[in-house]
C-alpha cells in the first residue's frame, strides 16, 4: 500500500494538481490530506471542491488551522494570513464552510496517526519545530508513526527504544526505513507554500508494505499561482514568497 501524504495545500491549485498527478504516476493507492486546504492562495473554492471529491473516493482529510479560520475568525494570525482568511471566508459558501468545520482533528489508521499540527494538543495549533517537540508529541500518543504538517518544512524524528530522540534531515527521493522498535514523527513539507528555501511543492510517499517514507518535490507553475494571488487583491507578499520557497 502506497500512501501519498499531502499537507498545507493553501488553495494553490497549480501545486495541488501537480502533486496529485505525481502521486498517481508513482502508484499511490491512498491519499491523506493533513489539513490547511485553504488559506494564502487564490483558489479556495476549487480546493475545497477537489478535496471533497478525493474524500468521496476514500481519501483521509484532516482539519488545519487555516481551514478553521475560513469558518470563523479566531484571531492569532499574522496580518497577511488574516487578510487571506478574511477573503476566503467571503468567497466560500456556507456548504464549503460546513465541510471544513466538520473535518476531524486527527485520524488513526493501523499504527499511524494523521494530524495537522502538534499531536499532543491538536486544537492548539502548536508547531513541531525540533526534536524535543517531537518527543513530547510521541510521548502523548500510542501510534508508532505520527505524520503532521503545519511547519511547511520537511523533518523526520526517530525515538529509539532507549528513549533517545534523533533528528533526520529528509532528502528528496531517498526512502527512509521506519525501522522498529523505533517510533517516528514526520513533518511533511507543504504542497502550496514551501518554506525551506526550495519553491517546489512538497509531499511524502509512505510505503506501508516496505515501511519506508520518501520525501518528494514537484515543480509546478509558480508564476500562474502568484499571478492569481495578486489578481484577487491578496497581499503581494503571499505571491512573492512562492518563488523564494520562504
Amino acid at each position: 500500500m502506497r500512501v501519498a501524504i499531502l499537507t498545507d495545500i493553501h488553495a494553490n491549485r497549480e501545486a495541488f494538481e501537480a502533486c496529485l498527478a505525481d502521486a498517481a504516476r508513482r502508484g499511490a493507492q491512498r491519499l491523506v490530506l493533513l489539513g490547511d486546504i485553504v488559506g494564502y492562495g487564490a483558489d479556495p473554492v476549487w480546493a475545497v471542491q477537489r478535496t471533497r471529491e478525493l474524500a468521496e473516493g476514500g481519501a483521509v482529510v484532516i482539519k488545519g488551522n487555516h481551514d478553521e479560520a475560513a469558518v470563523a475568525d479566531r484571531g492569532g494570525m499574522t496580518s497577511d494570513a488574516g487578510a487571506a482568511a478574511a477573503w476566503t471566508r467571503e468567497v466560500l459558501d456556507a456548504d464549503a464552510k460546513r465541510y471544513l468545520d466538520l473535518l476531524p482533528m486527527e485520524v488513526e489508521e493501523e499504527d499511524r496517526l494523521y494530524v495537522h499540527a502538534d499531536a499532543q494538543h491538536p486544537t492548539r495549533w502548536r508547531y513541531t519545530r525540533d526534536a524535543e517537540d517531537a518527543r513530547a508529541a510521541l510521548d502523548a500518543v500510542r501510534a508508532r508513526v505520527v505524520l503532521c504538517g503545519h511547519v511547511h518544512v520537511p523533518a523526520l524524528y526517530g525515538l529509539t527504544a532507549a528513549a533517545k530522540i534523533v533528528a533526520h534531515r529528509p532528502v528528496a527521493e531517498v526512502a527512509v526505513p521506519l525501522t522498529r522498535p523505533r517510533r517516528w514523527l514526520a513533518v511533511v513539507g507543504a504542497v502550496g507554500q514551501p518554506r525551506d528555501g526550495n519553491p517546489a511543492a512538497a509531499y511524502a510517499m509512505l510505503d506501508a508494505d516496505a515501511n519506508t517514507l520518501t520525501n518528494i518535490r514537484v515543480p509546478y507553475d509558480i508564476e500562474t499561482a502568484a499571478q492569481k494571488i495578486r489578481a484577487v487583491g491578496l497581499p503581494d507578499a503571499l505571491a512573492a514568497r512562492l518563488s523564494r520557497g520562504r
